[in-house]
């Protein structure tokens, strides 16, 4: 579980400025990887700098921090 009041950005995983972040995020001890390991899919930014990896889909992630109901869809 996240604090939703904490989350500053949920994005992809796949450019290289994301990739950089996760790499920094690691070697700093910040990042939290969440995936049980699958592949990572969605990145949650935080205020105080940690790195959440993910393996829900960035959208998904948004819309259940804004209360939407969204089905999951496992490709």
């Amino acid at each position: 579980m996240i604090a939703a009041a904490r989350v500053v950005a949920v994005i992809g995983p796949d450019s290289a400025p994301a990739k950089r972040l996760i790499q920094d995020a690691k070697d700093s001890g910040r990042a939290v990887d969440c995936t049980s390991g699958r592949r990572t899919r969605g990145i949650v930014i935080t205020d105080s700098d940690h790195i959440i990896l993910s393996s829900i889909q960035p959208e998904t992630i948004a819309a259940r921090l804004t209360g939407e109901e969204e089905e999951e869809t496992h490709a």
